[in-house]
Order: C-alpha cells, then sequence, then structure tokens
C-alpha cells in the first residue's frame, strides 16, 4: 500500500499572496455575516451522502443554513414522536464553535434536550455513534439521535455538517431528518 504524501508535509506554510492557510478571524466573520440566496443553487442546503457540505466564504455553509438544519432537524424529530437526548458534537476547526452555538438556540427554542461532551470537549464521530447507540440500548421509547460539526479532510475551508439518525436496539434508523427537500428551509428562513 503506497501512500500519498502532501508536497508541503512537514515544511513551513508558504507565505505568498494566495496562501494555503485559512484566514480564521475572516472566516468566522464570513459564516456570521454572508447570507445565502436561497435562488442560488450551489448556496442552499444540500444533503450528499453523509451531510450537508460547504465553505463559508461561498456562501454555502453559514450560520443560516446551520439555522435552518437545526429547525429542520427540530421539526423532525417532533413529527416523528424523536422525544429523546440530541447527541451534539464538535470537531477542534475553526466553525465548530460558531456552529455548536447556532445550533444550541434553535434546540433550547424547541425545548430540545441536547446532551454536551463534558467541559464542550471535541467529539470525535463514533463517541456521538457510541452515545446514541448505547442511549438506545433496550429502548423502544425516548430514543436518542444526534448530529456533529466537522471539517472535511479534503479542505481546511469546507464543513460538513453530518446527522446520525435514531437508531432503535435492533440499529434500524429511523432515517435522516432531512431525506427530502432540506433546501425548502434554507428559502422559508
Amino acid at each position: 500500500m503506497t501512500m500519498n504524501i502532501h508536497p508541503l508535509a512537514g515544511k513551513l506554510a508558504p507565505v505568498t499572496p494566495v496562501t494555503s492557510l485559512v484566514n480564521v478571524p475572516r472566516l468566522i466573520t464570513a459564516y456570521f455575516s454572508n447570507r445565502p440566496d436561497a435562488t442560488v443553487p450551489a448556496q442552499r442546503v444540500a444533503f450528499g451522502t453523509s451531510g450537508h457540505r460547504g465553505c463559508a466564504f461561498d456562501h454555502s455553509f453559514n450560520e443560516w443554513h446551520v439555522l435552518a438544519i437545526s429547525q429542520a432537524i427540530c421539526d423532525y424529530r417532533r413529527e416523528q414522536g424523536i422525544d429523546g437526548p440530541l447527541f451534539l458534537g464538535i470537531d477542534t476547526h475553526a466553525l465548530s464553535e460558531p456552529a455548536y452555538v447556532s445550533a444550541l438556540e434553535v434546540m433550547a427554542a424547541n425545548g430540545v434536550e441536547v446532551m454536551l461532551a463534558t467541559h464542550d470537549e471535541y467529539t470525535p464521530t463514533p463517541v456521538i455513534s457510541h452515545a446514541i447507540l448505547t442511549c438506545n440500548q433496550g429502548r423502544m421509547t425516548g430514543l436518542a439521535d444526534g448530529y456533529r460539526h466537522h471539517a472535511l479532510a479534503q479542505s481546511a475551508r469546507q464543513r460538513r455538517l453530518q446527522i446520525q439518525p435514531a437508531q432503535r436496539r435492533t440499529g434500524r434508523q429511523r432515517g435522516h431528518a432531512l431525506d427530502g427537500n432540506p433546501g425548502q428551509h434554507l428559502a422559508g428562513g
């Protein structure tokens, strides 16, 4: 098995007008200040194989997206009778904390019980999955679900919001919160 090594691995970041480093204050500012245009397909909420992906600079992962997705999750939970806790996790990347706060505001406004890591620690996806399965073990009601904000491995600029649905003891999934038309939630905002 061969491994590809990036040409900049082990070297100082280049100091050029077009640098590969992300300006974190500008990224966070873009998250809060850029408002996506629902008439532009690339700026709408859109789920791929494991979540919504986008970049704050491109108006495709901003607070508006997180608010719309979080509200859609609350609506779905209510419609499906999911009344157990929601496990919310984050990673170490720049937009995790702002997205975490945005999501918590929506969850609190909807009366959703949210389970967080002790001291707001970072939470790998398997930790969220394990917490959901452990909580749901032996239950038929009060099922838990969860989601996590994290960066894509391929890009420091892109973010992904990954949803993990409630699972019964048998492991059968109840479905993703935003199957169908998640773009309607952004358009309505």
